[in-house]
Formats: structure tokens, C-alpha cells, sequence
């Protein structure tokens, strides 16, 4: 038998705008809410994400932290 989602969870969360619309894209796509959308990644994080692939982008993403912040 699935497992209910139920939304028990909440915490502020800030994000870039281009994240933002990002996250709204996907779930308007995958036709689920924001919120789902958030539960979903997480949930399934190991199985969706490449680790050689995630490893580069937060290298990169991390380089990149100083100059976003300035």
C-alpha cells in the first residue's frame, strides 16, 4: 500500500529567483505543487542525482559564492 503524503513539515526556505521559477516550471510540468515538487527531490535525491555530476555543479556552485554574495 502507497505511503500517504502528508505535508508535515515546513521551514522557510529562500532561493534565487531563477530557483524559484525553476521549482515552479518542474511542478507546473510534472503537473504537482511546488511543495510535492520539493518533497519529490528530496525524497528520491540518491536516485535522481548523478554524484559525479552533483559533486562538479557544487564545486563550481561553491566558486561561485563569493561573487553571488558581493
Amino acid at each position: 500500500m502507497p505511503k500517504r503524503l502528508k505535508l508535515t513539515r515546513r521551514f522557510p526556505v529562500a532561493m534565487t529567483n531563477d530557483a524559484y521559477r525553476r521549482l515552479n516550471r518542474f511542478a507546473q510540468e510534472a503537473e504537482i505543487s511546488p511543495d510535492e515538487a520539493l518533497t519529490f527531490f528530496f525524497e528520491h535525491f540518491n536516485s535522481i542525482m548523478n554524484e559525479d555530476n552533483l559533486n562538479h555543479r557544487l564545486n563550481l556552485f561553491k566558486a561561485e559564492l563569493a561573487a553571488r554574495k558581493a
